[in-house]
């Protein structure tokens, strides 16, 4: 991403005084306002070239539509779930993951590890740009999908685009259209609100570890499984309830 350069003011050289009185001269207010003013932008250069570092590991995305309910993760939260993903796919010879509306998983998963074959389900055609890796995926036709993509993943991830209980139902008909039968493992992102009905639709708990999206919403944001991540993920919550 590109970075738009502040404009550089330049400090103005001292004023002589002369005969004429129309001379143009700075007040001593104006004088250190300007001087505050550079300070400010020397300072911020200066945290700039030393984030450079910690900017570079970071993944490059489209930007946020909101009108689309889009919302990216943190670069915690993407590393932490795309690791959990990795791990589950080395551990279970699982071949193939498949993403339900969460492009940053995406992004990230093929960042650590650029050989795992990872499907996009995704209703912004800006992600055309990830080639085969895309499907275009509308939650209001949860099946309307390639009939390859049927019970063809074994790690499913999805997080679905609203806190609705329609919503909520018309991704689980997704997953289940995806999902191989037998032993496969479901990932939930969605917000606290949606804990019973996860556990009622796909039988899935809440983790310990608390996802953030990199914009600070004000919802709440859990991450479920179908399975015991151990201590991993900050362990289980709410098994017993």
């Amino acid at each position: 991403m590109e970075r738009e350069q502040a404009n550089v003011i330049e400090e103005p050289k001292e004023v002589q005084q002369e005969d004429d009185d129309d001379q143009p001269m700075l007040s001593s207010q104006a004088l250190e306002a300007l001087k505050e003013f550079l300070s400010e932008q020397s300072n911020n250069q200066s945290h700039d070239e030393n984030g450079r570092g910690e900017d570079s590991e970071k993944v490059d995305l489209v930007t946020e539509d909101w009108r689309l309910s889009q919302f990216w993760y943190d670069k915690e939260t993407a590393e932490t779930v795309a690791e959990e993903v990795r791990k589950l796919s080395v551990s279970t010879s699982a071949s193939s993951v498949v993403c339900i509306a969460c492009p940053t998983l995406y992004a990230y998963l093929k960042k650590i590890d650029p050989t795992i074959s990872v499907q996009l389900l995704e209703y912004d055609n800006r992600f055309e740009q990830y080639g085969s890796d895309f499907t275009f995926y509308d939650y209001n036709k949860p099946e309307e999908l390639p009939q390859e993509l049927k019970h063809a993943y074994q790690i499913v991830v999805a997080d679905p685009p609203y806190l609705s209980k329609e919503c909520l139902e018309k991704v689980t008909q997704t997953v289940e259209f995806l999902k191989k039968p037998g032993d496969s493992y479901l990932l939930l992102l969605t917000g606290a609100v949606q804990e019973d009905r996860a556990a009622e639709l796909m039988n899935l708990y809440i983790c310990g570890f608390k996802p953030q999206h990199s914009s600070k919403l004000g919802n709440e944001f859990r991450l479920f499984t179908n399975y015991d991540p151990g201590e991993r993920l900050g362990g289980w919550e709410g098994r017993n309830k």
